[in-house]
């Protein structure tokens, strides 16, 4: 059976699509569905985000501009890899693209840098409450394993009284 989308190729994967209840099945050979973004043993897929990435980072260049020279010391990313995958090979990276990386971030977001809400120590007082409430539960629990129903029973009166 030859592909469905080239007729050239035979076809060597299955594709079946169901969009609003309606069936549809494509042969691909190897190759077309590569493009279409199936894993297949002749070739990885090439990831959309991977294209968005190099337009965004380089708008005025195409998508398959020049080789990238700078390589990642740990693990041996390139630019041009990152570009292509939309992931970093290891931390290190950050430190060997961050220049592009802010670039990258400033382009998509506005900003290279977090305003969003940050972290908050909570409040004294919530920390101690939630020490005592620990430190009943924990004498309640004690008491119960020994059969001391009523001071048990104190204890849980306690515990609600705080909640």
């Amino acid at each position: 059976m030859l592909c469905d989308e080239c007729r050239e190729r035979a076809a060597a994967v299955n594709l079946t699509q169901i969009v609003d209840n309606a069936v549809t099945q494509l042969h691909l050979c190897e190759r077309c569905a590569a493009e279409r973004g199936v894993e297949t043993s002749v070739a990885a897929p090439q990831h959309p985000l991977g294209a968005f990435l190099q337009a965004v980072q380089n708008p005025g260049l195409p998508v398959a501009a020049g080789p990238e020279t700078a390589r990642c010391s740990f693990c041996g990313t390139t630019l041009r890899d990152f570009r292509a995958t939309g992931r970093l090979g290891c931390a290190g990276c950050y430190v060997t693209f961050e220049r592009s990386l802010r670039e990258l971030l400033r382009r998509v977001h506005g900003s290279s840098r977090h305003v969003g809400r940050g972290y908050r120590l909570p409040e004294p007082e919530r920390l101690e409450k939630a020490a005592l409430l620990g430190e009943l539960r924990e004498r309640l629990r004690r008491a119960i394993d020994a059969e001391q129903f009523e001071q048990a029973a104190s204890l849980r009166d306690r515990i609600r009284g705080l909640e």
